[in-house]
């Protein structure tokens, strides 16, 4: 019926249309209409609210007013796409997606033989959802360096990789409802390892140079 907030888009295109589904990919939402959608990203510090705003205005990015309620977006990116775009989504590659496909992100793990592990894991075409916190913490449970390359690891080591890619995602968000995350933290922000006692090193790894904590002597470089 009505759509408001201080996001930069034509909020005037989305009045009369029928929100007709609300999709997840990683960090991203999609308000689904007939011939277009809104493409949400939370950011660091988004938040959104049902039937009610709850924060002022200056942070409502979006507000969409339905006969039966309401949806506020807060302190986030928002972006128009047209159905074009959505096709081209794998939703496949989202790591907490029930579409997930294990077999597609090995097919493109070993088609990438010369990518460092580090840049894998935070490649949203591959491992949709992945940020900085569960590389460094994935890597330290398969007991692997950030600046190991795909086609140097073994087999069953990517297999490992994507499978604790996915457990430790769902780890993640249970620990973040119960406010328990940084308390199981092994890597990340860390300075000694919880296994041997060494000091962890803490450099700019990849061609994103994002933070990475990691043991030479637990983790593997190959």
């Amino acid at each position: 019926m009505e759509a408001g907030g201080n996001a930069k888009i034509d909020k005037k295109i989305l009045e009369g249309k029928i929100l007709k589904e609300i999709r997840t990919f990683g960090k991203q939402t999609y308000l689904v209409f007939d011939e277009i959608a809104v493409r949400i990203h939370l950011l660091m510090f988004g938040s959104h609210s049902i039937d009610e705003q709850t924060k002022p205005d200056q942070q409502l990015r979006l507000s969409l007013t339905f006969k039966d309620g309401g949806m506020f977006f807060y302190t986030c990116n928002i972006k128009l796409v047209d159905a074009e775009f959505l096709l081209k989504i794998d939703w496949e590659a989202d790591v907490m997606s029930d579409e997930w496909s294990p077999k597609k992100a090995e097919k493109k793990l070993k088609s990438n033989p010369k990518m460092m592990v580090c840049d894998a894991l935070m490649n949203q075409d591959i491992f949709s959802g992945v940020g900085n916190i569960i590389k460094n913490e994935v890597l330290f449970r398969i007991e692997v360096q950030p600046e190991s390359l795909l086609g140097n690891m073994p087999a069953e080591k990517i297999k490992e990789l994507i499978a604790e890619a996915r457990n430790y995602s769902f780890d993640f968000l249970k620990w973040k409802r119960e406010f328990t995350l940084k308390k199981h933290w092994f890597a990340h922000t860390k300075s000694v390892c919880p296994k041997c006692g060494e000091k962890l090193i803490k450099k700019q790894t990849g061609l994103g140079k994002r933070r990475s904590f990691y043991c030479e002597k637990d983790q593997k470089l190959y």
